[in-house]
């Protein structure tokens, strides 16, 4: 074998060797940039109204080692959030290289039922949203009702089509008002009977919930820290006026 074939021999190792040092350096240099220049200081959360701000950090950041935009935007990419309860949507848009801001698109719910010692939560079409043992407290339950089954994304199994219809107006009427109840219940008569704090609301066949529900929100609030029944079967839309009843307890501590 020649000298000039020698020489050929131990070159090419140290070639190699140098280029695999050089690879090493830039993944590591790579890597530094990756964790020092792009790690996430601030999130800022809108739209949120059934989760804390915090709870949506979580959810964003779920393993909690994903704090780094670029990761952050790549895991996105492949695996986007879903399936959170309540929640239909999270947008993520990246600032910068710290900053990314989180909005919150929630599933719109008219109330819910209890199946199965469960809540389910319907939206104002009557279909289902999610059935989950957390109850929310801006979210009215409906009850004197029982159910054989419940299927997620289908409409509630009301068999009566009135009550049905009755339910989502009722619903719809709530919202539309802007009204927040305790709870929302069909009496043995199928009259149908709210609760707002320490006050019963009769609202009777449920024939009349336009005009009853117009200026609930007006009675309530003058009616603020009291205890008894509001009785609106007959309310009269032309005087704004309906009866309320003080609970016996409240007239005698308000007579000492």
């Amino acid at each position: 074998m020649s000298k000039g074939q020698d020489n050929v021999i131990q070159f090419k190792p140290k070639r190699k060797g140098l280029a695999a040092g050089l690879a090493l350096f830039a993944v590591v240099v790579l890597i530094i940039i990756l964790f020092t220049c792009f790690h996430i200081d601030t999130i800022e959360v809108t739209g949120n109204k059934h989760y804390t701000k915090e709870q949506i950090k979580d959810f964003v950041l779920s393993e909690g080692y994903i704090d780094n935009t670029i990761l952050l935007m790549l895991k996105n990419k492949l695996h986007p959030i879903e399936n959170i309860p309540f929640i239909a949507q999270l947008d993520i848009e990246y600032q910068n290289a710290h900053k990314i801001t989180v909005t919150v698109y929630e599933k719109a719910m008219a109330g819910c039922v209890e199946y199965m010692n469960e809540y389910v939560y319907f939206d104002q079409d009557g279909y289902v949203l999610e059935i989950s043992p957390t109850k929310l407290k801006d979210a009215p339950c409906i009850t004197g009702m029982s159910f054989s089954s419940m299927e997620l994304h289908e409409k509630l199994p009301i068999e009566d089509k009135n009550r049905f219809k009755l339910i989502l107006k009722l619903t719809q009427l709530l919202n539309k008002h802007d009204l927040t109840v305790d709870y929302i219940r069909f009496t043995l008569e199928n009259e149908i009977v709210m609760g707002y704090q320490d006050i019963t609301i009769e609202l009777g066949d449920g024939s009349n919930l336009e005009e009853q529900l117009i200026d609930l929100n007006k009675i309530l609030a003058e009616l603020e820290g009291k205890k008894g029944t509001l009785d609106m079967k007959d309310f009269d839309s032309l005087s704004g006026k309906a009866s309320f009843k003080m609970k016996q307890s409240e007239k005698k501590s308000k007579k000492k």
